[in-house]
């Protein structure tokens, strides 16, 4: 819960600073100060990576908290045994279908070249 506090006043700091009129990076978009269209641009792309980066840290400090990464650790696990199983099903499935298939072709073929002519 204070991590969560700490990402937000973090977030309000960010967010204050920005819509600031800061004359050097004139994020206000007042171009009279000589900030090129193109390194305004520049400006506003680091902006958006500012809030996806501060967006992946929230991210990350919820997903390492201890307790909830040993569950989803489990639910893994459980889920890797489950998807072996399938796996190991599937390819016995297979197994029997190419051998019915195999029987079936056999049959067929020795079924041909008998011509019910003697002789030959």
């Amino acid at each position: 819960m204070a991590d969560d506090t700490f990402t937000q006043d973090q977030d309000d700091t960010t967010t204050t600073f920005l819509r600031q009129n800061h004359n050097l990076l004139n994020l206000t978009n007042d171009t009279s100060t000589g900030v090129s269209p193109l390194e305004q641009e520049v400006l506003d792309e680091y902006t958006r990576l500012l809030s996806n980066m501060n967006q992946l840290t929230k991210t990350l400090t919820d997903l390492s908290s201890g307790p909830i990464t040993l569950d989803i650790a489990e639910q893994l696990r459980l889920l890797e045994r489950k998807v072996a199983s399938v796996y190991t099903l599937m390819k016995a499935s297979v197994y029997s279908i190419v051998l019915q298939q195999g029987q079936v072709d056999g049959t067929v073929m020795e079924g041909e070249g008998d011509t019910g002519v003697e002789g030959r």
